[in-house]
């Protein structure tokens, strides 16, 4: 259970706190000055900080330099009014998580403490590696074969420099943890450590994300924000999923890369930052240059040095080691007593393709756990387990003609529309020029050349169906 330590001089924000996070399962500890919050964080280190800046005595500021200073790894959200945004920013620069502005509206705050615990875990939890099967660590890398020695000899070289790395491998086969290994391992272990999923923002929100905006940059913009990559100064980025980043984006890391700085959004003047990238990708990189969806300059910028991580199938030695790891630490996660496993079930876990990785191995375990109902985890235990996943999979496989024959029976079946054929012709068209803008960065010369359509029907098409082009304004070539 987290514990969080709210700082503030407004009893009643303290008591609306407590009783919010208290109802979140979360410990809550509340001070009133910046000299108590010290001594709390001296006395015991919560998980995470929540901080107002203007406080009787010390203020918030010169009490985050000295948290930063007794435990540089523990976030801290800083809460400021309109007034103070720029000493708020500050605090961001010298390695504050994140800060919010008074009033806030509480999901974005329960939000925003979930990320904040999240990264601070991530930087505090050690990724072990090679551990064995009795170390039941949360957080480890797992494996004695030849693969794996030389994954471990490749982040113990790669880890003390500065260099870009490219982390390559199949979804569930450990990036992330990989990643982890790697700043953990470098001189920039004090420092932050952001993890951004490309995939998980929508592109609309992702440029702002990584780079921040200014004052005034868009409709809601009240206030200067920094973005990610600028709060992770003198630490390290993930960029998780980087495969899928739009190519507008791409043109930016690959600014970062080259000339260490940024723009935030609405802004034109340039930021320099001092910041480690760790990219990572299950995507095949070089089929999407082929295909013009990722930039071949930045495809070299991030290669400096690349880490490939085996699949499972072509480590068969170390399920059985990777089995017992997950089992030792799922039984002690469900406080039960470890069952063990019949020789026949080891056995049949090396028969299994394992397209999934670790990651549904870790799944498996833990369902066939829950199926021996006590006893040793046998055969059918496992058999049951992944026919369970099988399911889930096959969905996945539903081809594009299927997924869009479904959606027109679906439309033929209903009647509720009149011209029917307009309205789906209409819908596709819509998404079809909406990711081909996507794709080009918003060039709408170069979508029309995509599509094969002239450039005044493109135009056409985007006016008719409200699509934003704000970028293809920008980075158009005509």
């Amino acid at each position: 259970m987290s514990t969080i330590l709210i700082v503030d001089d407004d009893p009643q924000l303290r008591q609306s706190f407590e009783k919010l996070l208290a109802a979140e399962g979360y410990t809550v500890q509340t001070v009133s000055t910046g000299e108590a919050c010290l001594a709390a964080v001296r006395e015991n280190v919560p998980d995470l900080v929540v901080m107002d800046m203007r406080l009787p005595g010390m203020s918030g500021l010169e009490a985050f330099g000295m948290i930063h200073n007794i435990e540089p790894k523990l976030p801290v959200i800083i809460m400021t009014a309109f007034g103070t945004t720029d000493t708020a920013i500050e605090a961001t620069k010298l390695g504050a998580f994140d800060y919010v502005l008074k009033p806030f509206e509480v999901p974005d705050m329960l939000v925003l403490i979930k990320q904040a615990l999240e990264a601070g875990r991530f930087m505090r939890s050690r990724v072990e590696m090679a551990a064995g099967p009795k170390e039941i660590s949360a957080d480890a890398i797992i494996g004695r074969s030849n693969p794996m020695q030389e994954l471990y000899k490749a982040i113990g070289r790669v880890a003390p420099t500065d260099a870009t790395v490219l982390i390559r491998g199949e979804s569930g086969t450990g990036k992330e943890l990989v990643a982890r290994a790697i700043y953990q391992h470098s001189r920039r272990a004090d420092r932050p450590f952001v993890v951004i999923n490309c995939v998980a923002i929508p592109d609309t929100l992702l440029e702002s994300e990584l780079f921040g905006y200014e004052k005034g940059a868009f409709t809601g913009a009240v206030s200067s924000r920094i973005g990610k990559i600028q709060q992770a100064t003198r630490g390290s980025v993930l960029l998780d999923e980087i495969g899928d980043m739009p190519l507008g984006i791409q043109a930016k890391i690959l600014r970062l890369l080259q000339e260490k700085s940024i723009e935030r959004l609405g802004g034109s003047k340039p930021i320099p930052v001092d910041v480690r990238i760790i990219a990572a990708t299950n995507r095949d990189l070089e089929t999407a240059l082929a295909e013009g969806r990722f930039r071949e300059d930045l495809y070299y910028r991030l290669k400096v040095v690349t880490i490939s991580l085996p699949p499972l199938r072509q480590r068969l030695d170390d399920i059985p080691l990777l089995a017992e790891y997950f089992l030792s630490r799922l039984t002690r996660e469900m406080r039960v007593d470890n069952p063990g496993m019949t020789e026949e079930a080891k056995g049949f876990l090396n028969e299994h393709d394992w397209p999934g990785n670790v990651r549904e191995l870790a799944n498996t375990i833990q369902k066939a756990l829950i199926f021996s109902r006590g006893g040793p985890i046998r055969k059918k235990d496992i058999s049951q387990a992944i026919r369970e996943e099988r399911p889930t999979r096959a969905a996945d496989k539903v081809t594009v003609e299927e997924a869009v024959r479904q959606l027109v029976q679906q439309s033929l079946s209903s009647g509720t529309e009149t011209k029917l054929f307009t309205s789906l012709t209409d819908r596709f068209a819509k998404i079809l020029i909406s990711e081909a803008l996507n794709l080009t960065g918003g060039n709408r010369t170069r979508t029309a050349k995509l599509l094969g359509v002239s450039r005044p029907t493109l135009l056409a098409k985007i006016a008719k169906y409200h699509l934003r082009t704000e970028t293809s304004v920008k980075n158009d070539d005509s």
